[in-house]
């Protein structure tokens, strides 16, 4: 019996772990819907402009406003539509990332609205490849003892 709880409890976890459709997510009276919770830059450059597009739909009933968008840190930056989005009608937030900065990256960006399933959790994460620099060593100096 404990078995078979622990297998069910995995399957149900695991279960809402997975991206709803558009369909289930209106079921479930969301109204703001996003495709997905998580995406991936790859592999970027750096210094590359580091910007990826998440889109959006309102599937609820009447127009709803974003409030504001934050990341979980400054390196983040987000930038949204200001107007409100019509029922049926989408948009696009734009995500920033400071690809100075090399290595692995893993952020959140919050999505607060009039929404009634407002505040969504995003998550933008990705891979900034060091690019070549430049040689930064001193030339020789001519040696003057001749």
């Amino acid at each position: 019996m404990k078995r078979y709880l622990l297998v069910l409890g995995a399957f149900v976890l695991l279960a809402s772990c997975v991206n709803k459709n558009e369909k289930q997510a209106k079921q479930s009276g969301e109204e703001i819907y996003f495709e997905q919770s998580s995406y991936d830059y790859g592999e970027i450059a750096e210094d590359s402009d580091g910007i990826y597009k998440i889109s959006f739909k309102n599937i609820g009933k009447e127009a709803i406003v974003i409030n504001r968008v934050r990341s979980s840190c400054g390196c983040t930056i987000p930038s949204w539509p200001k107007e409100p989005i019509e029922a049926g009608s989408g948009g696009i937030i734009e995500v920033k990332y400071n690809t100075a900065l090399t290595g692995s990256f893993m952020k959140s960006v919050y999505v607060y609205s009039s929404a009634k399933n407002s505040p969504v959790k995003l998550t933008v994460r990705g891979k900034v490849i060091p690019g070549e620099r430049e040689n930064t060593s001193f030339p020789e100096m001519p040696d003057k003892s001749e």
